[in-house]
């Protein structure tokens, strides 16, 4: 995978997470910023920091940006877009609940694990879904239907703010079922005929 210049998240896109974390799914895409250093390759261990006694697992569909964009609309989206990849937005859930803004609770090396993009021409766009598990259990599953804001329209809202470079990751948001992991787990994201992504946790030493 290019090593993007951003990795661009969109927070609170699936009702039942949005209700999970107290709220409502927003007006409009909710949009936050993970550094390019927080990426993670698959098997590489999370790594849980000192700072943090709550990190969560959030299992993401992503998709790589191929050509640049910039005021995109919608119905162009997907010719912006060259792949498809599973993604864990891992959080310190109790920073992103006492910091007002994300990026310390988002943004700590390993805490942005991405599989193998798989091109879209190799995709069935229209069967995508998440599933995330913890240990082999399944934790998280959902259709990519039932986001609140589909991957066109995130893409236009995006590039009509910032344009995407070729090589941005953009991850779409998570369904219910958050929850923590602790040292000694082992987290699986699953995009439904894309692949996965699993990785260990393990504590800073």
């Amino acid at each position: 995978m290019v090593q993007p210049s951003k990795i661009v998240c969109v927070g609170k896109n699936y009702a039942k997470h949005a209700a999970e974390m107290g709220g409502d799914v927003p007006s409009e895409p909710l949009i936050f910023l993970k550094p390019p250093s927080s990426l993670l390759v698959d098997g590489l261990p999370i790594v849980i920091p000192p700072q943090s006694g709550e990190v969560h697992y959030e299992g993401e569909i992503g998709v790589v940006i191929g050509t640049r964009a910039r005021n995109v609309p919608a119905a162009q989206a997907w010719a912006h877009i060259s792949a498809v990849v599973p993604v864990n937005d891992v959080t310190a859930r109790d920073l992103q609940r006492t910091d007002s803004q994300w990026s310390r609770a988002k943004g700590f090396d390993t805490f942005c694990p991405v599989g193998t993009p798989v091109p879209v021409s190799g995709v069935d766009l229209d069967g995508l879904g998440v599933t995330t598990r913890v240990n082999g259990e399944v934790k998280q599953h959902a259709p990519a239907s039932d986001m609140a804001f589909d991957i066109p329209a995130i893409i236009e809202y995006i590039s009509g703010i910032m344009t995407l470079e070729p090589g941005d990751l953009v991850a779409t948001g998570t369904p219910d079922g958050i929850g923590p992991v602790v040292a000694g787990d082992t987290v699986e994201v699953e995009v439904h005929g894309v692949g996965k992504v699993a990785n260990p946790v393990v504590a800073a030493d």
